[in-house]
Formats: C-alpha cells, structure tokens, sequence
C-alpha cells in the first residue's frame, strides 16, 4: 500500500485559475519521488496540498490508506507525518535565532522542552549547523537558511519529506551536501518528495519520477526511464536525459 496517496486532485485557485486538473499520484513508502514540470505546471500547488496546507476543490487525499480529516487535530496528526520544506527558506524562518525556529514546531506537538530541544539538536547536527544554533536567522547564507528550514522540518520526524527546489540557487558544492544529508534522512526512515527543474539532478537522486503540465500529469515512472523517454519528456516541455 502506498503512504501517501491523491484521488482525482483537483484546485482552482481565487478568480478561476486551474491549477490542479484531476491528478491520481501515489507515494510509495521509502522511494525518491521527483516531481518536474515547468513553471506554473501545477508542482508548487500540488506539495500544498499533500501537507494539508491548500484544500483541494475535489478529489481526497488518503496517508496510509485513510482519507485525512480537515479539522485541526486532523491536520495536527497530517503535518506531524508529513513535513514541507518552501523553495524560499524567507518564507519559512521567523523566529530570531536558528535554535528557537527549529524549535517552533516540536514545542507545538506539546513536547517537553526537554525532548523538543533534544530533538532540535539531533536535527541540527543531522544538517551540519549545530555551530549555528545561536546564530540569528536573518544572518545565515542562502544555503544555511535552506538547510535551517529543513532542520525544522526534520525535528518533526516527519514519515514523509515534501520539499520545493531544493537545491535551487545552492552552488555544485552546497547541493551536493544537502543531498547527501537526505539520503541519510531516508536511510532513517523519511520518503522524499521534491519537485525541481533540474532534470539530471532528477535523474540521478530520484527512485521515480512524475512529469507536470497545465496541472496535469503527462508522465509516470522510474526516473532512469521516464527521464530519457524524449516524447515523455516533451510532452511536459522538458529535454531528456542524453544516453
């Protein structure tokens, strides 16, 4: 059985603009799921939802088989299993130091502090900044932030890691590191799903594969294959991988 499963998804956004057009995409537990498109083919939008973040106009969503309740201790137990990481870390950092962001969301399950501050500290070290704990988050790099806003995601213990262009405007190296820090999230126990433009990158690091147009998947499989299929990928206005 798949982990997290969408049924018919369907969004149309403030003034009639489509966004999700009837998507059935199942997550497979302890897989790499890419999810590519080009800009404003609906990935973003459909992240949004799988969190609970944006409600669909139709379809469901179902985490291990059960439709998700929308009231707040619904979303509550959702958002503990399935964590979201924004393209733009800005978005998602608030709070003055490194130390107190991460900790926001594991003191919102009620933790102890002494377990959520355990857990902020696993967190951080599994995303090499514990030297930044301190440090005020307005001062960090864009890379740090990144992985500053990862690290909260993380000290949930999400099952399933649902992250926007995750290495987008990180340098070779820096994207690199961050990869190498999710693999061993996975190796853990955390299923990965990230959407990006960076179709070798895809190829690479995902296990599968799932190509977006105009809110709509026109494409689904292995990512060794679907990203070398030419007419696949041309169908989501992508360029294959090269043999």
């Amino acid at each position: 059985m798949s982990l997290l499963v969408a049924e018919g998804l369907t969004y149309v956004y403030p003034g009639g603009v489509p966004a999700l057009d009837h998507v059935d995409l199942a997550v497979a537990r302890g897989r790499r799921l890419a999810v590519l498109g080009p800009n404003g083919a609906g990935k973003t939008t459909l992240l949004l939802h799988l969190n609970g973040t944006l409600r669909p106009s139709a379809g469901r969503i179902l985490l291990d088989g059960a439709p998700v309740a929308w009231d707040r201790a619904g979303l509550v137990a959702w958002r503990r299993r399935v964590g979201l990481v924004l393209q733009d870390a800005d978005d998602q950092l608030f709070a003055p130091t490194v130390f107190e962001d991460v900790s926001f969301g594991p003191l919102n399950l009620g933790l102890a502090r002494d377990e959520a501050e355990a857990r902020v500290r696993e967190a951080l070290e599994a995303l090499d900044i514990a030297d930044l704990a301190d440090r005020p988050t307005h001062m960090l790099s864009f890379g740090q932030k990144k992985r500053a806003a990862i690290a909260g995601a993380v000290a949930m213990r999400p099952e399933i890691l649902l992250l926007d262009e995750p290495t987008a405007g990180l340098d070779a190296r820096s994207a690199r590191r961050l990869l190498a820090t999710l693999e061993a999230l996975e190796a853990a126990g955390a299923t990965l799903v990230f959407t990006t433009h960076d179709v070798v990158l895809a190829h690479r690091f995902a296990h599968d594969a799932v190509l977006f147009q105009d809110g709509r998947i026109v494409g689904h499989g292995p990512a060794r294959d679907l990203l070398r299929d030419a007419a696949a990928m041309d169908r989501a206005g992508l360029d294959a991988v090269e043999a």
